[in-house]
């Protein structure tokens, strides 16, 4: 009897044992992305959505521009226990942006215009379904062009006193032709388009749903299929789409969530790392 309440007390707590450690590093905040690491685990989800994981235990989460502020990550480890984690999410402040001189037909589509729009959205979603199984995203991220910031992430923009939809990127200003470099390594998922709202764009999949978008560009360098490599040249700044000058848009993508790409230059940096 001892030793059958013994065996049941070791199964109860095998049972309840906790999923692992895990640590996370970057901003919990909205429009940010958070590198994690659960060598443990199984699967991660957040909110009951299931985000990759390496099999060394790494992967990342993104917060979107309208995240909520209270998100529960659920660690599950091999065997099925699961662990559960509260997470704040800290507000962001956005800015708004009226922008005038973009020509009516840009804002106001026709009919015809909304063949091209279903055209470029149907290509996004398609480049941007892939689960690449890879994790070139954990050498780290670079700008891929210089210049001035003439747009953040998350701005509410102001068309020609028409309120759109709130930006999905940032955006770059810099001479038309200058040269475009992948931000990191990756395979190319689309290129190439002359969508009615992006222009010629570049897609890149860096492993684990995670993608950098370059869209406005006046050509593209590489095709859909290409291995690049961080720095390599893409492309070049141009004024394809609907823009009102030269400047590249640049965007990020996570399992479907877009947030801001400068929380990207900041993924490998151990400072902002925690413990949960």
């Amino acid at each position: 009897m001892i030793y059958r309440a013994i065996c049941l007390t070791f199964s109860i707590l095998l049972l309840a044992a906790p999923a692992g450690a895990l640590e996370l590093c970057g901003k919990k905040a909205q429009g940010e992305i958070l590198r994690g690491y659960a060598p443990e685990a199984g699967k991660i989800m957040l909110d009951g959505k299931e985000y990759m994981l390496s099999p060394s235990g790494y992967f990342m989460i993104a917060f979107g521009r309208d995240e909520q502020p209270q998100k529960k990550l659920s660690l599950i480890d091999k065997v099925g226990n699961t662990e559960n984690f509260n997470l704040q999410v800290a507000p962001t402040k956005w800015d708004i942006q009226n922008i005038k001189g973009i020509p009516q037909k840009k804002v106001t589509p026709s009919k015809e215009d909304e063949k091209e729009i279903l055209r470029e959205r149907g290509g996004v979603r398609e480049a941007l379904q892939d689960k690449l199984g890879k994790n070139y995203w954990q050498k780290g991220f670079i700008r891929p062009v210089e210049g001035r910031i003439s747009g953040n992430f998350g701005g509410q923009r102001i068309m020609n006193g028409k309120k759109m939809n709130p930006h999905q990127g940032m955006d770059i200003a810099a001479p038309e032709g200058t040269p475009v470099k992948a931000s990191s390594g990756g395979i190319v998922r689309l290129s190439g388009g002359n969508f009615f709202y992006s222009g010629n764009m570049v897609i890149i999949d860096h492993g684990q749903q995670l993608f950098t978008i370059y869209a406005h560009l006046k050509k593209t360098n590489v095709k859909t299929g290409d291995y690049v490599r961080q720095g390599q040249i893409i492309g070049q700044v141009g004024k394809t789409g609907r823009v009102t000058g030269p400047h590249l848009h640049w965007g990020a993508s996570l399992n479907g969530v877009r947030f801001n790409p400068v929380s990207l230059l900041h993924m490998n940096n151990d400072d902002f790392c925690f413990n949960l």
